[in-house]
């Protein structure tokens, strides 16, 4: 009896051993968690603006990720603006005018994001301004809009969106 507590103390004590010498489980998923959010917080460069609308949707996506702080919903609004003077080029920045009006036009709650950019920052703050005549004094209070585009048009799209009481936040495409 004597021989078999030695050797269950033993047991123990080497396990507790053991555990002590590496990364908990805890401190591995925290240290690839810090990772994935350093990976995730680096900059994404623009496409080209010739690249094709995948290319747009992925770095509009990952940028929109990247500045989601305070957003309570996992699911904004985004809005990709197509440029080009093509009869479909146009079409869809009307369909998508049409879209964003509607949205405006009915509100969006609080906590919600609505997102813009294309690879023509000019199209896509028209695009904003035009849609956002229609908001209601202080109908999108607590909404973060995030205008992807050049430093040129942010000015136009923030007093755009100021009446609606909206959170107006920027990025600099590059």
């Amino acid at each position: 009896m004597k021989n078999y507590l030695r050797i269950l103390m033993l047991a123990l004590v080497g396990t507790l051993a053991l555990s002590a010498c590496g990364p908990s489980e805890e401190d591995k998923q925290k240290a690839a968690e810090a990772a994935a959010a350093a990976e995730a917080a680096k900059p994404v460069p623009a496409p080209a603006a010739d690249a094709d609308k995948t290319a747009w949707q992925k770095y509009l996506s990952k940028t929109v990720t990247q500045n989601m702080q305070g957003v309570k919903s996992n699911h904004p609004y985004m809005y990709f603006i197509p440029n080009g003077d093509g009869t479909d080029a146009q079409d869809a920045r009307k369909n998508q005018l049409d879209n964003v009006s509607t949205t405006v036009s009915r509100g969006v709650l609080p906590g919600n994001m609505m997102a813009f950019g294309g690879p023509d920052s000019k199209l896509t703050a028209d695009l904003a301004v035009e849609a956002f005549k229609s908001a209601q004094a202080g109908s999108f209070k607590g909404v973060v809009v995030l205008f992807i585009g050049a430093a040129g048009d942010q000015d136009r799209v923030k007093d755009a969106l100021a009446a609606s009481g909206a959170e107006f936040r920027f990025v600099e495409m590059k």
